[in-house]
């Protein structure tokens, strides 16, 4: 997926798909690449990002010669495999390294090396191509920082010379790293603005022991808001990033912009522009395929995350803030729950994950002290550890002006059959009043609706048909193609065959089962989607759609 994801479209010069290379080729197979790797116990992976990038030109040579400077340091060939990017004001490079040496062993880096080697060799190398940087350009880089909200090489400068938080006039004079004491003082006025420094007299300064975790805060935040911005374009809306912990109702809109917030850990982002008229940063958990969520489509995300039957069941059993194991274990044997012992060893183990947490407090053994909005804290406490609790589903690949006149139950379907809800006049939430429209007249043209005093009519079956419909026709295509008949999936039908293929089509994901004779279509499900080429079978149970992923041909013993 990492692979993917760094030779995407959009990121080289001329704005087309990045193009992997190696050490000798300029066309990387990362196909073989990857499954020479499958095994590996570990890999590498390396963002090269020269401050100077735009004057060095050639990052495909620079990183060829870093790469072959790392294999003197090592001792050992490397495969690697590398993509360069030029789609940010800072063109880097992505660099993937096998964790196998060349006589086929682990491969092993001392972690020095990895923090300080790797970098003192890639300066060394640039230093070479484009010279020892001057003093003036060196201040001039630190005039820079004096009034940015994020953690600079200034405040690296302050945090070194001030190891108790206290910093006098006389260290700032005697600093030897081309930081002038006009430009360090500038920026403690400028920390004391954020309330992140404190003047205590003429010449003295403290700096607050969090000033580096806010400053990184603000950094990433504004990372954020630029890049909201950037996928905005000059369209005006109110910007809400959804940040761990955060809980906001569920929110609907279109995909304006995505990408991975962090590159070497695969963790990705959403723009979503929503119904509500504001836009919405949406932070997937990480290792979520950022290619599920194509441009233009249309999802679904809320931050609810369930209370825990844990907290609840723990939170009734608790008398005067106390709960006690053995009191529990009594409880539970007297309703006759089903192992008990169990259930009670679940109770203790989400105990300890929330004294870790510090929500509740062990004061013997079976003993626990716990709040009074235990189950609240252990919602709260769930929504930060996963990453503020998203859940994104994808509601339809098709964007809304492809669905006016679709052919299919399409998502503006779903709208008006159950009510759009609040649509704000901006925004997504402006082009899906007009598009509402426009698909009321053309199921008016098919007749599938009529208009009464300036009202929509919409028959109870209108999704049924329009599912129906579709499915005949892609049904009818597939028959040409594959020789199959198509059997279409009536309520209570069980079918079974060989999970061969998915559809996105309009009325949604359809997975195609045949069994040599006949296909089917049915609604796909996430629980098959590591399945395909397996035997399943699916059964339509009216409310929906039952799996059954244990199929097998033949007897069974």
């Amino acid at each position: 997926m990492h692979l993917r994801y760094i030779e995407r479209d959009g990121v080289d010069r001329h704005g087309g798909p990045g193009r992997a290379y190696g050490p000798s080729t300029d066309a990387c197979d990362v196909d073989a690449f990857e499954a020479r790797g499958r095994g590996d116990r570990h890999q590498f992976r390396m963002i090269i990002s020269p401050e100077d990038a735009e004057q060095l030109g050639d990052l495909r040579t620079y990183t060829r010669r870093l790469m072959a400077g790392m294999e003197g340091d090592l001792g050992t060939r490397l495969e690697w495999t590398a993509v360069d990017h030029w789609d940010t004001d800072n063109p880097h490079t992505h660099v993937v390294l096998r964790g196998k040496d060349q006589a086929g062993k682990d491969l092993i880096i001392a972690g020095d090396y990895i923090a300080n080697g790797i970098r003192h060799r890639a300066s060394g190398l640039a230093n070479e191509w484009l010279g020892h940087r001057s003093k003036q350009e060196i201040e001039q880089a630190y005039r820079n920082q004096v009034k940015q909200a994020r953690w600079t090489g200034l405040d690296r400068i302050l945090q070194g010379m001030a190891p108790e938080g206290l910093i006098k006039s006389q260290a700032l004079a005697a600093t030897r790293l081309h930081a002038p004491r006009a430009l360090l003082v500038g920026r403690l006025h400028q920390l004391q603005a954020m309330g992140l420094a404190t003047s205590l007299a003429p010449g003295q300064w403290t700096i607050a022991g969090h000033a580096e975790a806010t400053l990184r805060t603000m950094g990433e935040r504004g990372d954020i808001l630029r890049t909201m911005q950037r996928a905005l374009g000059n369209r005006q809306r109110g910007l809400v990033v959804l940040e761990a912990g955060t809980q906001v109702p569920a929110i609907c809109g279109c995909v304006l912009g995505k990408g991975l917030a962090d590159e070497l850990n695969d963790s990705g982002y959403l723009v979503v522009d929503a119904t509500d008229g504001r836009a919405y940063y949406v932070a997937l958990p990480r290792g979520a395929g950022l290619e599920e969520y194509p441009l233009d489509a249309i999802v679904h995300a809320t931050t609810n995350v369930p209370a825990r039957a844990a907290d609840r069941s723990i939170a009734s059993l608790s008398e005067a803030g106390l709960y006690r194991a053995a009191r529990d274990l009594a409880a539970l044997v007297e309703r006759q729950v089903p192992e008990p012992q169990a259930m009670l060893d679940g109770h203790v183990r989400r105990l300890e994950a929330l004294r870790r947490a510090g929500i509740v407090e062990r004061i013997g053994d079976g003993l626990w002290r716990v709040p009074q909005d235990l189950v609240e804290r252990g919602r709260a406490y769930d929504a930060q550890r996963l990453g503020a609790g998203l859940q994104v589903e994808l509601k339809t690949h098709l964007p809304i002006a492809r669905q006016v006149r679709a052919i299919g139950a399409t998502w503006l379907d779903q709208q008006l059959v159950g009510g759009a809800g609040d649509l704000g006049s901006m925004g997504f939430g402006g082009q899906v009043r007009q598009a509402l429209g426009a698909r009321s007249d053309f199921l008016v043209e098919l007749g599938l609706a009529r208009k009464r005093d300036q009202r929509i009519v919409l028959p109870r079956n209108l999704l049924r048909t329009l599912r129906t419909r579709e499915l005949a026709r892609v049904g009818q295509t597939l028959t040409k193609e594959t020789g199959l008949v198509h059997l279409p999936l009536a309520d209570g039908q069980r079918v079974a065959g060989i999970y061969r293929r998915d559809l996105m089509l309009a009325s949604g994901r359809f997975a195609m089962l045949d069994d040599g004779r006949q296909f089917s279509l049915v609604p796909w499900k996430p629980v098959i989607a590591p399945r395909i080429g397996q035997q399943l079978a699916a059964t339509s149970t009216g409310l929906g759609i039952s799996w059954d992923i244990s199929a097998r041909r033949g007897p069974q013993i």
